[in-house]
């Protein structure tokens, strides 16, 4: 016995979806006024009308054509060939490079306001000798 899929099922597209945007059913029904069973059978459904996908499109922030062409091997094919370099490069670009010491501007911070605590001490027992 072997079980196949269909492979435009628009209702599990959109389900896919809805979980990759970390969304509950209960979000999406809110956000399109139905209750969340029916976000329920929605997702169970193969086919769905133009007007309320492109409802369904517009609260999880993509378009229609996005959920219709929807598939997970593309989803997983784009993370895996994702090259982010903004750890190495920085906001700026391979340029922004630290050129002091980082825990150097702590210590002198402390030592400013362990100096600033030293000055009101001596003020304080300044007017108190008056």
């Amino acid at each position: 016995m072997t079980t196949t899929t269909k492979p435009n099922h628009i209702g599990r597209k959109i389900a896919r979806i809805r979980e990759l945007r970390g969304m509950k059913q209960e979000t999406l029904a809110e956000e399109l006024g139905i209750s969340q069973q029916s976000v329920s059978s929605l997702e169970k459904s193969e086919t769905l009308e133009d007007e309320k996908l492109e409802s369904v499109a517009k609260v999880l922030g993509v378009t229609k054509e996005a959920i219709e062409n929807f598939s997970d091997d593309a989803v997983f094919n784009y993370f895996n060939n994702f090259s982010d370099n903004s750890i190495n490069q920085g906001p700026i670009g391979p340029h922004n490079i630290c050129n002091f010491n980082p825990l150097d501007k702590v210590v002198e911070l402390y030592e400013r306001l362990i100096q600033a605590e030293k000055d009101k001490v001596a003020y304080l027992e300044k007017l108190l000798k008056k």
